[in-house]
Formats: structure tokens, C-alpha cells, sequence
């Protein structure tokens, strides 16, 4: 098929050509006396990116999955107790790898397609009178339901709790694209993976760790091995890592936090909010119903959108790809069949969204759910203009 492939899953997402050419290089000694300028450059541009002034960047040859590996086996004890939220499948995925390394985990189970009562939270922690829970696990975006959840809700109730437990959070599919406040939110581990707001192939896992986060990973006791963050402390300090690091992801992050840094944190946040905008009134315009129920909290990164009784979201999604050359993103796990999702985050603008939207109601038809042609095409267009 003549023409570019519309990718429009949550992750990966679209790779800009300034990142591409950043990336097709030859490779270097990372051992060179040179080397630490581009390790020191990527250490310090990541904090405005978390949101952190205080916090502590890594970066490893991973992915966010390895990344909740590593907060928890840096930050807690063998058999520690934890608090989590299950919300959708990322959370699901979160508990566990939790319950997997041996942690026992308390589950607060939330209807997928709402976000987590932070007073539910709060709740929990008010109860645990002894401090036997030692972390609370949170997805900020579940990319699953398009859900975010209110941290800054959630970092009051656990305060109003007057409990020390640590706040980890997956930022997967938030860091880079929504606004992150490290910081302000007293966020003690923050993860998230190159794929996504950052623009670039899967390939690195990156988090933040707090002060007192970092305090911990001494004392812990969790056997660790590639995981571990005190080498990585030992080597980043003199501007190098303790493995050998993925040197062409290396050289694309440098760009990709080049063009994050040149368009402002706060203008990614605004234009992801705008072209999210969009999607929903298009959605609206087709008849159709999201999975998550509350606006308010109604994701700006990814939307999910439920199909008819006796219709299959899968038939959508293969039509997309196999006649109109469009990837959307499936339903995962108990969602499956149910629900389709179009990602609007990382490089992509108002126009691009605007094709994805008149593919996907080609695609509607083709699977049987006819909207109305050009309907949500014409909704997004007015709500792009008039916000331009």
C-alpha cells in the first residue's frame, strides 16, 4: 500500500525524523573520556520532564515493565506489605509483578473505567494503625481504560492518613505527555518508558526516585541484580552506566528531550488536552460511549471507546489495519472484544488526528457499526478550529 502507515496505538507511538536522525549513527566507545557529556546532559533534562527538582533520574536498557521491577526491589523489603489499585490492566500488571517478587499485596478493586477514590486510599492507610504497609502502587494514566487518575488527591489522603508509606507510580503513559509534578505531588518513585510521550522505540526504562526513596535502597535487603540502583549511582556520577547502555537510544532521547524542552512542558500538556478534546467529540458525534465514565477524569493521552452490543472491537481494529492501513489500539483483557482505543500522544497534531478519525469511521462501517459519515471528522474539525 503506496503511502505512510496511520499509527495510532497508545504505544508505540509515531517516531519524529529529527529522532530517527539522531538515532542512525555509528556507535562510540561509551567509555570515552567524552561520554559523560551526553550522560550528565540526559540525567539533568530528564527532571523538568518528571516534574522534579529533588528526584533522581535512571535510565536503563528496559522497559516500564522493568521499571516496576526496579522501584520495588530498590525501595522494599522481602515479603513487604503493599497497597495497590486494580483499575485496568496496567494496574492488574502492576499487582502482579508485585505479588510475583514475593510482596503481599492489598487489593483495592475499582471498576475499570473509573479512577481510584483517593479517599479510598486514604481510607486503607487511616486503618493501618501499625504502618505494616510500606508502599502504595498506582497507575497515574491507565492506558488500558483512559483513565487518570487525581494524584494530588491521592498524595492529601495519604498525608491526612499521616501515614510514611512511599507512593510508587507507573507513568507510562503520562511522563512526557501530561503534567507530571514529581515533586509537588510527593511522588517517591515515578516510571515510564521511552515508547510513548517521549517519542521513540521501545527500548529504555527510565524512573525518578525521591530523596527518601532513595534512602531505602541501603537498607532493603531485596536481593538485586542488573535491577540494582546503587551502581547505577556509582558510574552516573562520573557520567557513565555500569552495563553496557543502548547507545542509539541514548542519542535519541538526547533529541527527544531536545524537542520536549523546545516546545515547553506545559504547551505538551495543553496541546495533548486540546487534540484529546477532539477525539472525544468525535466520539460523541458517532453515537458511541467511552469506557471511562467521569469526564474529569477522561485521559488526554489515549481513548477508549466502547462498541455496540453484539458488535466485536476486534473486527474494527483488523479492518483498520488491513484495509485502511490504520493501527488502533485492541481492548486488554477483560476488555477485549469490547472496546477499541486511539491513542493521541507523543509527535502528533491536529490534522494527523483528523486522518485517524476518518479511517476509523471507515472502519466502523466495515465492522458493521454505521456512524454517520464524517461526523466525528466534522466535530473534531470545529473543536480544533475554534481552539487554534
Amino acid at each position: 500500500m503506496s503511502g505512510r502507515h496511520h499509527l495510532f496505538v497508545p504505544g508505540p507511538t509515531n517516531v519524529p525524523d529529527r529522532v530517527l536522525r539522531a538515532m542512525h549513527r555509528a556507535q562510540e566507545d561509551h567509555r570515552s573520556s567524552a561520554f559523560p557529556e551526553l550522560t550528565h546532559g540526559l540525567l539533568r533534562d530528564l527532571k523538568p520532564v518528571f516534574g522534579a527538582n529533588d528526584g533522581r533520574p535512571f535510565i536503563f536498557a528496559a522497559t516500564g515493565t522493568g521499571m516496576w521491577e526496579a522501584a520495588l526491589t530498590n525501595t522494599l523489603a522481602p515479603g513487604d506489605r503493599v497497597l495497590a489499585a486494580r483499575f485496568g490492566q496496567f494496574s492488574h500488571l502492576f499487582i502482579d509483578t508485585a505479588e510475583r517478587l514475593g510482596f503481599r499485596v492489598d487489593v483495592i478493586d475499582v471498576e475499570w473505567g473509573e479512577a481510584v477514590d483517593p479517599g479510598l486510599i486514604g481510607a486503607a492507610l487511616a486503618a493501618d494503625k501499625a504502618h505494616a504497609i510500606k508502599a502504595v502502587l498506582l497507575v497515574h494514566n491507565e492506558t488500558a481504560t483512559g483513565v487518570t487518575n487525581d494524584l494530588a488527591g491521592i498524595r492529601e489522603a495519604m498525608d491526612e492518613a499521616r501515614h510514611p508509606a512511599l507512593l510508587l507510580v507507573d507513568g507510562v503513559s503520562s511522563i512526557g505527555s501530561l503534567d507530571f509534578q514529581f515533586d509537588v505531588w510527593g511522588v517517591d518513585v515515578a516510571i515510564c518508558g521511552s515508547q510513548k510521550g517521549f517519542m521513540m522505540p521501545a527500548g529504555l526504562g527510565m524512573l525518578c526516585v525521591s530523596p527518601e526513596a532513595l534512602g531505602r535502597i541501603e537498607t532493603n535487603r531485596f536481593p538485586r541484580a542488573y535491577f540494582d540502583l546503587r551502581p547505577q549511582i556509582l558510574h552516573n556520577d562520573q557520567g557513565y552506566f555500569p552495563y553496557t547502555p543502548a547507545l542509539a537510544h541514548l542519542f535519541g532521547l538526547r533529541e527527544a528531550l531536545d524537542m520536549l524542552h523546545e516546545e515547553g512542558m506545559a504547551q505538551v500538556a495543553a496541546r495533548h488536552a486540546r487534540l484529546a478534546e477532539g477525539v472525544r467529540r468525535a466520539v460523541h458525534a458517532w453515537g458511541l460511549q467511552l469506557i471511562a465514565r467521569d469526564p474529569e477524569s477522561r485521559s488526554n493521552t489515549v481513548t477508549g471507546i466502547v462498541v455496540p452490543d453484539g458488535k466485536d472491537a476486534r473486527h474494527v481494529i483488523d479492518h483498520a489495519f488491513r484495509r485502511w492501513d490504520l493501527a488502533l489500539g485492541s481492548g486488554l483483557g477483560r476488555l477485549n472484544g469490547r472496546v477499541f482505543r486511539i491513542g493521541h500522544l507523543g509527535d502528533v497534531n491536529a490534522l494527523m488526528l483528523l486522518g485517524a478519525l476518518a479511517g476509523t469511521e471507515l472502519a466502523l462501517h466495515d465492522a458493521g457499526i454505521p456512524v454517520p459519515y464524517g461526523a466525528g471528522v466534522a466535530a473534531a474539525q470545529r473543536w480544533y478550529h475554534e481552539s487554534a
